[in-house]
């Protein structure tokens, strides 16, 4: 920890995984193709991060680009590859399950859940969570079971710190039940302002660049940059 602040990265591959861990970080959210929203996470790459550290790796599991809202074979394609993950070794699942008017489907959430407790991992919600009314679907993930969720505080990317006085509410009103995890467009310039004005003591950062393969000039993909990671640290420390 930083200044008594959990710190947990995004990495997208195994080079982000061991750029984040050369500095002083607690967790990872481990994906694949951050640069299209998060995908699934392939157990070689979980097997591979856990060779290098001890400190939790939660997986992101989300079958396709899009949006949330899964049908019942990708559903169910995506229960398989949590289970999948958990057996590899995961410490979370990060998951997120929407039906078609935003409201949280409370059914798959539930089953994903069940299944995370059988094997005593964290269930995380991402940021298909800033799709809803929050201050109602914050209910139904209490009641579902879930651990933590990942917001912004609303739809407002890249201005976080927009979203902060209501991700302040949601940890006065429910900190005791569900942890609230700021995340999305957290910066060295705003972190500090971002964890004073929530009052939460952990963030989730990328600190990401984006990259271009001298082979594909026209696909971009994002990275972990140790100088962005760095920098966000310090901002925590000296706060």
């Amino acid at each position: 920890m930083v200044n008594n602040t959990l710190i947990e990265v995004c990495c997208g591959s195994l080079t982000d995984a061991l750029t984040a861990i050369s500095e002083p970080i607690d967790r990872i959210e481990l994906n694949t193709a951050l640069e299209l929203g998060g995908l699934t996470v392939n157990t070689a790459l979980l097997k591979a991060v856990k060779q290098h550290t001890d400190i939790p790796i939660c997986c992101m599991v989300r079958t396709r680009t899009g949006g949330f809202c899964f049908n019942e074979e990708e559903f169910l394609l995506m229960l398989k590859q949590a289970e999948d993950l958990l057996q590899a070794g995961a410490d979370g699942i990060v998951f997120g399950f929407l039906n078609e008017d935003c409201t949280v489907n409370y059914d798959y959430t539930v089953k994903m859940v069940n299944l995370i407790k059988q094997y005593g991992r964290q269930a995380v919600f991402h940021k298909a969570f800033d799709q809803t009314n929050m201050e109602e679907a914050v209910k139904v993930l209490i009641e579902a079971g879930v651990d933590r969720i990942l917001t912004s505080g609303g739809d407002n990317y890249p201005d976080i710190l927009a979203g902060a006085d209501l991700m302040a509410r949601l940890h006065h009103q429910y900190g005791t039940q569900i942890q609230i995890l700021p995340g999305g467009g957290v910066r060295k310039e705003n972190v500090a302002q971002l964890l004073n004005q929530t009052g939460l003591n952990q963030v989730h950062c990328s600190a990401s660049v984006r990259l271009i393969d001298p082979t594909d000039r026209k696909t971009p993909y994002q990275a972990v940059n140790r100088e962005k990671l760095h920098g966000i640290l310090a901002a925590i420390s000296q706060r």
